[in-house]
């Protein structure tokens, strides 16, 4: 009976060149357009990461100003 997960490199816990591994998981709410939208985008996941990274760093630079 195949696997209902997939192949078994699929169960390979996930290893990242980043400094940091991405380990914590964040759940929000979007509108239907937002979601829509990101859609089209190559890699959505990285796209939002980048997205509040730079949004944390801007925050960061205008506290310390």
């Amino acid at each position: 009976m195949p696997n209902p997960q997939g192949t078994p490199e699929n169960l390979k816990p996930f290893k990242s060149e980043r400094e940091e591994s991405l380990t914590e998981r964040l759940n929000l709410r979007i509108t239907k357009t937002m979601k829509e939208e990101l859609s089209t985008i190559d890699n959505p996941p990285e796209y939002c990461r980048q997205a509040i990274q730079e949004k944390l760093d801007r925050d960061k630079g205008q506290n310390n100003s």
